[in-house]
């Protein structure tokens, strides 16, 4: 065999261990161009299970391999369950069952992967690297715990514990123990990613980048970081990088939903006109949007409408549009010329947030909702760093100042896509792990 795809195929047969896995992974994803020869060389067939069994191995954990590699999940799991046991065959079946979000079959493998000689300093961090991802966190500071002193694979270890910290809300010391796990291992993708992902979220953008960016030279690719950079650059109005970086994610990966959405709304934003006098127009009205609107002579039918909606003040005002008010029952033209009116008198009108970003996000925070009335205080109070959101949705709640769960549930969807970056893709994120919790976003018709 002579060319290098044929090379590639054959260094499968020079995995043995976790090492040599991910040294394997990144010779075939080193490229676009190698990615997609070596996956339809395995395609087509073409890996010599004759040559690998003189090799000692078989053909159906050779395949198992490449197809993991090659970060095809579901078919490494086919392919490896026909394959002989052995440590590295639990091994990569707990990886592709993990990648899939199967983390109790992933436990099992790795138990399994132990049981046969497979290093157990690895086989509990890799464990708790999959506790973590479910959110077991006491079963997974268990293990990190057990390992403390020696901290085996420091670098594995380090990241892991920074990981765990992060999730219990312990953000300075998460950011110094991943510093360390990235000092310890520079190829360390999800290392990097982590670290630049809680800096960016603390406004640390500079440096998110740069750790970002040295995370997608990594072969494979790390695709959420591509997604996270393109989020940074949109922010920065550099819509030609913010499009380079989903572009990079949609060569491999056509289908990925979030990139294509994403691209969507960047290739959007491109053709979108910013007044230059939304600034004064903001700080001209600020001072007006918190008056109450029972400081106007309103008529008992306009006020109650009113009052069922939540709409206590000129700012809430300017979050629903009239086709929405028009919408409730009992509501007619007649109360929608009374209001026009009043704020007419102002200067305002109906949905003018939903119209001008930087308004939108200069209003003050809505209060909870009525149809939360229901729901546990202690749900309601929970912050939204809690729902675990991608990065662009965070940074557009931020901008509204929501920080509870009772916040956000009082938002309309209305509301929430008049911000700026704010699109369907954040919007369904945000409607599914709010339902998660028992809730959802408010409705007009709702009292």
């Amino acid at each position: 065999m002579s060319s290098q795809l044929d090379v590639d195929m054959m260094n499968v047969a020079d995995v043995t261990d976790a090492a040599s896995f991910e040294a394997f992974r990144r010779q075939i994803c080193r490229n676009l161009k190698t990615y997609e020869a070596f996956a339809a060389g395995i395609a087509s067939g073409r890996l010599d299970s004759g040559q690998l069994a003189g090799k000692g191995l078989d053909a159906a954990l050779a395949l198992g391999i490449c197809q993991a590699a090659l970060g095809r999940s579901q078919a490494a799991i086919t392919t490896l369950e026909k394959a002989r046991n052995c440590g590295l065959k639990a091994y990569l079946l707990a990886r592709a069952l993990h990648d899939l979000g199967r983390y109790a079959e992933a436990l099992d493998n790795y138990d399994r992967a132990a049981s046969a000689d497979w290093p157990a300093w690895h086989c509990d961090l890799s464990k708790a690297e999959t506790l973590l991802a479910a959110r077991r966190m006491e079963e997974a500071r268990t293990l990190l715990n057990r390992h403390a002193a020696a901290k085996p694979g420091a670098g594995l270890w380090h990241y892991l514990q920074g990981w765990y910290l992060s999730l219990v809300g312990e953000v300075e010391p998460a950011i110094e123990v991943l510093r360390k796990a990235v000092d310890q291992a520079p190829q360390n993708q999800q290392a990097l990613f982590r670290l630049a992902y809680i800096l960016d979220l603390q406004g640390e953008e500079e440096e998110a980048v740069v750790l970002y960016q040295r995370c997608t030279q990594i072969p494979p690719v790390h695709l959420n970081a591509l997604i996270n950079l393109a989020v940074i650059h949109e922010d920065q109005q550099d819509y030609d990088a913010a499009e380079d970086c989903l572009m990079q994610v949609l060569e491999t990966h056509p289908n990925h939903y979030r990139a294509r959405e994403f691209l969507r709304d960047v290739r959007s934003s491109q053709s979108m006109y910013y007044d230059e006098d939304q600034e004064r127009v903001r700080e001209k009205h600020s001072a007006l949007l918190d008056v109450p609107v029972s400081d106007f002579e309103l008529s008992v039918r306009s006020r109650n409408c009113l009052k069922r909606m939540n709409i206590n003040t000129l700012g809430d005002l300017l979050r629903i549009s009239e086709a929405d008010l028009l919408k409730l029952k009992n509501f007619g033209e007649t109360s929608l010329n009374e209001i026009r009116a009043m704020l007419a008198q102002k200067s305002l009108r109906l949905g003018q947030a939903l119209e001008i970003p930087s308004l939108a996000e200069a209003l003050p925070p809505v209060k909870v909702s009525s149809h939360t009335a229901g729901v546990s205080p202690v749900v309601l109070n929970k912050p939204v760093a809690e729902l675990e959101l991608s990065v662009r949705s965070r940074k557009c709640l931020q901008r509204l100042n929501i920080v509870t769960l009772g916040e956000l549930a009082a938002r309309t969807e209305d509301e929430l896509l008049g911000i700026k970056n704010f699109g369907q893709t954040s919007l369904a994120e945000i409607k599914q792990r709010l339902a998660q919790h028992g809730l959802s976003l408010r409705t007009l018709d709702e009292c």
